[in-house]
């Protein structure tokens, strides 16, 4: 059994801007203390590309939601820091309407303009999960050592645990709201990204991976900027690895009621 998707919030989207012809998708970007960068991020998105894009600020103290919304998204907030606790948030207040989700970050280390070709395999019906891969389009420096080797050890484990073959857990990623439903997403914080490439060959979704660029972010990282970040990133997703190894669909169960409005990860 399967988590059903949270009710829609009291925040209504807005259109975003060439949304109207639009696909029925809709970006979802966490962030904390973006403001040099989200009005860029924002900027880039190709113009009728999707129909709605939700910031959601996790406790920015440098005017990120005001620069967000002057650009044209929808801006929402989550107290609970945590970057799978912000992405929640962002699919609690996710229109009816709403097909294809894409998730990307507000730092400008991805490349906005190539969303249509995430999104373009999902409105096509040949995949249900598209992942955005850094392995080869990342600019010198872009990956410090720390994430380089993180990828690498997950993207091993991950073929051990499950027989899927990944080369990275890149942050840029987008699938159809049905799979999103189905993978009754638990994790409030790192341990995001994993969690949905470890369930997904469970649950038999077609997944693809596309190689996407990514350079140099703006601003330093609040995770793997710091040796202490990039530790409890790790021992995240180690953990999450850990927990569900042993995932099947056929035991799930609705997650706890803490938990579905964005409880930290213990």
């Amino acid at each position: 059994m399967t988590d059903p998707m949270p009710s829609a919030k009291a925040v209504p989207p807005v259109l975003f801007p060439g949304g109207a012809s639009a696909p029925a998708a809709a970006v979802i970007i966490p962030v904390l203390n973006e403001a040099a960068s989200i009005g860029l991020v924002l900027g880039e998105i190709p113009r009728g590309s999707v129909r709605h894009v939700l910031v959601v600020d996790n406790g920015s103290s440098d005017g990120t939601p005001e620069v967000a919304r002057a650009h044209g998204a929808t801006v929402l907030h989550e107290p609970r820091r945590g970057y799978g606790a912000a992405c929640w948030r962002g699919i609690e207040a996710l229109p009816a309407e709403t097909k294809y989700v894409v998730f990307l970050d507000g730092d400008r280390s991805d490349y906005p303009d190539e969303l249509p070709k995430l999104l373009q395999p999902l409105v096509d019906g040949e995949a249900d999960f598209v992942i955005g891969s850094r392995a080869r389009g990342a600019e010198a420096g872009a990956l410090l050592p720390q994430q380089r080797f993180g990828n690498w050890l997950a993207c091993r484990l991950l073929k051990r645990i499950t027989g899927e073959t990944y080369t990275d857990l890149g942050p840029f990623r987008a699938l159809t709201r049905k799979a999103l439903e189905r993978m009754a997403m638990r994790d409030r914080g790192f341990g995001w990204t994993v969690e949905m490439q470890l369930k997904a060959p469970r649950l038999g979704l077609r997944t693809r991976e596309l190689p996407v660029r990514y350079r140099k972010r703006i601003g330093k990282s609040k995770i793997s900027g710091t040796i202490s970040g990039s530790a409890r990133a790790s021992w995240t997703i180690l953990h999450t690895l850990w927990t569900y190894r042993r995932f099947d669909p056929r035991d799930e169960h609705p997650a706890p009621a803490a938990q579905a409005r964005g409880a930290a990860v213990p």
